[in-house]
């Protein structure tokens, strides 16, 4: 199996290989802007690095979002050229997907335990869904959501995981007290290669012309008042971004 993911959904660039027999081969760093300059270019440093180039891959994994607009479309569009360019499908996997894989592989719970994945999505708002442990994967409970933090619904139970927890200490200083995990969580392409190898197997791989971005918020641009209520929302009191 000759997989690449690639993720840029956050500040985070990511991209991980898998080769055959080969170890996996992986580089994660936090690059913010300057992903654009860096994604294609370690893309073709870990393929040069197991001996082979694009066209020897099986299929591109790739982190639709949601995360950061310009991010997300950059991986999306990366992914197209590729698959385009050397003719292999593609396997979109979703940011809290990642993320709850990451979870379920880092910290044993018991088999069922309901979760939380929190990520920034900037603008005073978080992007989050539930999750259930079954054996070593997570079960999504429901579509990935767009709120502020306080509508998060904490049921007294559920854990919870992500880099909201950081950027909105004040609210969580309150809430899932006890249960909060990781508050530097983001998507990591290690984690979009495991689901990826199993979707691969299981026939899940689409072709590049179904590709699409998974943005959740659609409205991108905002007038002078949407940006100040954001702004209100925020903890540190400006726009994050």
């Amino acid at each position: 199996m000759r997989i690449l993911a690639i993720d840029t959904s956050t500040s985070w660039c990511s991209v991980a290989l898998c080769f055959d027999d080969q170890p996996i081969v992986h580089r994660h760093e936090q690059l913010g802007s300057k992903a654009s300059q860096h994604l294609l270019p370690w893309c073709s440093e870990l393929l040069q690095q197991l001996g082979a180039g694009f066209k020897d891959l099986d299929a591109l994994a790739v982190g639709v979002g949601p995360g950061a607009f310009t991010g997300v479309r950059l991986s999306v569009a990366v992914a197209q050229g590729l698959s385009i360019g050397s003719q292999f499908p593609v396997i979109p996997v979703t940011s809290l997907d990642a993320m709850a894989l990451q979870f379920v592989e880092h910290y044993q719970t018991p088999q069922n335990t309901t979760f939380t994945m929190a990520l920034d999505a900037r603008m005073g708002e978080v992007y989050w869904a539930r999750y259930q442990r079954n054996a070593t994967q997570p079960n999504p409970l429901h579509p990935i959501q767009l709120t502020v933090p306080a509508e998060i619904p904490d049921n007294g139970e559920d854990l919870i995981a992500g880099n909201a927890l950081a950027e909105y200490t004040d609210y969580f200083a309150n809430h899932f007290v006890g249960r909060q995990f990781d508050a530097q969580l983001v998507p990591n392409a290690l984690s979009i290669l495991e689901l990826a190898k199993a979707r691969y197997q299981a026939g899940q791989v689409i072709s590049v012309e179904q590709l699409e971005p998974l943005y959740i918020r659609n409205k991108v641009a905002l007038t002078t008042q949407e940006r100040n209520d954001a702004a209100s929302r925020a903890p540190t009191g400006h726009l994050l971004g």
